[in-house]
């Protein structure tokens, strides 16, 4: 996907007010259009620098309040690199609905897996799919679950808090914990991966956790029988 023209500008909103007083706005433009939101912070105007778009001095309100803007800025850059990375087309809308926390997936890890061992199974009854499909499945969320509890101790997990560190050590488990065998764990990894495939299918995520993992099945050579 080819680069957008984008920028992210801070600045002190004008007013009518007497005071040197001003809201802090974000604006954020990608291929010259614009759209501006409050930071829902205050600064005063004889303390801000425009060129460097932050407060100036060395006080601790300051320091705490370019912190805060650098954290905004890093995560609106990257929101757009996952954005771009899964071939998802960048807009201003975008990008600021991200900033204001609206059209946020609340889809869980379990939940997720739970609706589609649902859909499966009604499929299963229709005859498209071998009920020993669905027992696969069910019994890869089943480990997930366990896997969650044991790791996190949490029954469920928001699918945005996935990542390649989350799978990598959810194959340790299977093996070490579980004491599951290198092949069986990759089916039940395999099937998990399918459901991240259509989270990311229904914009749940934007990046794959599992992009930078490799399992192979190994292949088991049988000794002939001795006669």
């Amino acid at each position: 996907m080819l680069e957008n023209s984008f920028g992210i500008t801070f600045f002190l909103k004008s007013s009518t007010s007497k005071t040197n007083v001003r809201y802090i706005y974000l604006r954020i433009t990608v291929d010259g259009i614009p759209k501006e939101t409050s930071t829902k912070r205050k600064w005063v105007t004889d303390r801000w620098d425009q060129k460097t778009e932050r407060a100036t001095g060395g006080k601790e309100d300051a320091k705490n309040l370019n912190f805060f803007l650098d954290a905004m800025h890093m995560k609106i850059q990257q929101h757009k690199s996952e954005l771009m990375l899964a071939g998802q087309l960048l807009t201003t809308q975008k990008l600021m609905d991200f900033v204001m926390g609206k059209n946020v997936s609340k889809a869980t890890i379990v939940q997720e897996f739970q609706k589609h061992n649902d859909e499966l199974l009604a499929l299963v009854e229709k005859g498209e799919y071998a009920i020993g499909t669905h027992v696969r499945f069910k019994i890869a969320k089943k480990h997930l679950k366990e896997y969650l509890h044991y790791k996190y101790n949490v029954e469920d997990m928001d699918f945005r808090e996935l990542n390649f560190e989350f799978v990598k050590d959810y194959e340790f488990y299977l093996k070490t914990v579980k004491n599951i065998s290198h092949n069986t764990a990759v089916k039940y990894i395999t099937n998990f991966k399918k459901i991240v495939l259509l989270a990311i299918d229904k914009e749940i995520i934007a990046t794959d956790p599992f992009k930078r993992f490799k399992a192979k099945k190994i292949k088991i050579h049988k000794k002939p029988l001795s006669s």
